[in-house]
């Protein structure tokens, strides 16, 4: 009997560690799951690179730190930028569009906008070699701006009234609690119309356009793909494997190999997308945005 039991003990010594710590096992086979390559292309590196930008143009941190590292890759022969955004703030939209000129200046970039490019998310593309649009897209809205609410009545009702002490004649500009005077609205026109000659300017530059003729493709007109098309503001129509396509032929890589999103981002997404619905299917007043 005593035998067995040391015949056998490899055996049992191995069935007591796995009952014994079976959760860290589990743990660790999770991880592997995540993180182990899918097959060897994983092993090889990526010689083009997609880049979204997608949604309101406000923060774009990330989007500058992956456009920059693009630039400095010598492995990344090529990017795409895919956008579908209706613009944004002024400023993180010309760091963007510099941040490609930068880049197109070392590698192509083509541009495919894949739903909407308009206003502050137009302004990014403009320095790609090439923006195909797919023909279902909203394209244009260059223009500028500014708006605010006019709060005065409401707060008569409530029984608020707004008090401060300020140095400088138009240092209350753009306050919510009364009608904007006409000097102030004088002196947003000229903050917003100095902003729109610098948008017309350089669409007009990277695009070989006509500045004096910017009623036709600016002006803050809304066209179609096709439409922008014809007034200059994108060069092809396509669907993203013909942005695909023509990337492959601008940067002359026979093996064309395309960064994956990592893994374990894509699990945190596809979670926090699932906790959002969860939350707004039983608190429907709180929306998350």
């Amino acid at each position: 009997m005593q035998f067995i039991k040391k015949l056998l003990s490899p055996i049992t010594s191995t069935l007591g560690f796995i009952q014994n710590h079976f959760k860290a096992m589990i743990f660790v086979l999770i991880l592997f799951l995540i993180f182990a390559p899918s097959s060897d292309e994983d092993f090889t590196t990526y010689n083009l690179q997609q880049i979204n930008l997608i949604g309101p143009i406000m923060e774009v941190s990330e989007v500058l730190e992956q456009i920059n590292k693009a630039t400095t890759n010598k492995d990344i022969k090529g990017v795409l930028l895919i956008v579908d955004s209706p613009g944004g703030a002024v400023a993180p939209s010309i760091e963007i569009a510099y941040a490609i000129k930068r880049l197109q200046s070392k590698k192509p970039v083509v541009v495919y906008a894949s739903g909407t490019i308009a206003s502050g998310s137009y302004y990014a593309s403009i320095w790609a070699d090439e923006i195909i649009a797919n023909p279902g897209s909203m394209v244009g809205s260059i223009g500028v701006i500014m708006q605010g609410a006019n709060l005065s009545e409401l707060m008569q009702k409530i029984g608020i009234s707004s008090q401060s002490v300020q140095a400088g004649e138009y240092k209350q500009i753009g306050t919510p609690n009364r009608k904007w005077r006409s000097f102030e609205v004088d002196e947003l026109n000229k903050v917003i119309q100095g902003t729109y000659e610098m948008f017309v300017s350089d669409v007009a530059d990277a695009r070989g356009l006509d500045a004096k003729k910017q009623g036709e493709f600016a002006n803050a007109h809304i066209f179609t793909a096709s439409q922008a098309k014809d007034v200059g503001l994108v060069d092809a129509l396509g669907v993203k494997y013909d942005a695909k396509t023509t990337l492959v032929k601008l940067s002359g890589v026979k093996k064309p190999i395309w960064n994956k999103e990592d893994k374990f981002d894509r699990i945190m997404k596809k979670l926090t997308a699932q906790t959002a619905i969860t939350l707004h299917t039983y608190f429907p007043s709180l929306i998350l945005r």
